[in-house]
């Protein structure tokens, strides 16, 4: 793989990791990186970055439409209403990742946000993000971390609060994914796209 941004399909530069597969590729030009808001939506992001550690995006992408269905939307207040033979049916479920500690700390996270005012928690994530004229703008792959000290700092906020899974890598990949912060690379050509192609996705 490249290190620096190559030409897509299209001719278009993207993020090196972007073109393997059609389904990265529209990831990276609609979603990744663009701004996500709404205590739901975050709760979706949240879970599925969760899943996604030891494996590969990919792997969760392709699984997202089963992972909507199985979870209810990633419904904060439906989740949280879970029993334990929703649980016997996650576990079954070939359309999602049947990882036990994985589902368990899913249902967790959802009833212990189902006990959160609305918006507190796309607050306590967005006030963890850096001040963007701050960070250098990556200009290959090499440039772009796993960890910062602000995702360390979010993954103890997220673990005092009484959340599961959400370590450091976890927490810095939902701020990549959610527009906290902006690593597409120097010459991508999504990094600098008009306000209106950047804008939230709920």
């Amino acid at each position: 793989m490249s290190k620096e941004a190559a030409a897509g399909p299209d001719g278009v530069p993207r993020c090196p990791w972007a073109l393997s597969t059609p389904d990265y590729v529209t990831y990276h030009d609609v979603e990744w990186g663009r701004p996500v808001h709404g205590d739901d939506a975050l709760f979706e992001r949240l879970s599925l970055e969760a899943f996604q550690s030891g494996l590969s995006w990919i792997t969760i992408l392709r699984r997202r439409p089963g992972f909507r269905a199985a979870f209810a939307g990633f419904k904060i207040a439906e989740v949280a209403k879970f029993t334990d033979t929703d649980r016997e049916r996650l576990l079954a479920d070939t359309g999602i990742i049947r990882n036990r500690a994985k589902i368990d700390a899913t249902l967790a996270n959802a009833r212990e946000l189902a006990t959160w005012a609305p918006g507190d928690l796309d607050t306590l994530i967005w006030s963890h993000a850096p001040d963007p004229d701050g960070r250098p703008v990556p200009k290959t792959i090499a440039d772009v971390p796993a960890v910062t000290p602000e995702s360390t700092t979010l993954s103890k906020a997220l673990k005092k609060q009484g959340l599961r899974f959400v370590g450091p890598t976890t927490a810095y990949a939902l701020m990549q994914a959610c527009g906290l912060v902006n690593d597409h690379l120097e010459t991508c050509g999504a990094r600098n796209a008009p306000s209106g192609a950047r804008g939230p996705v709920h």
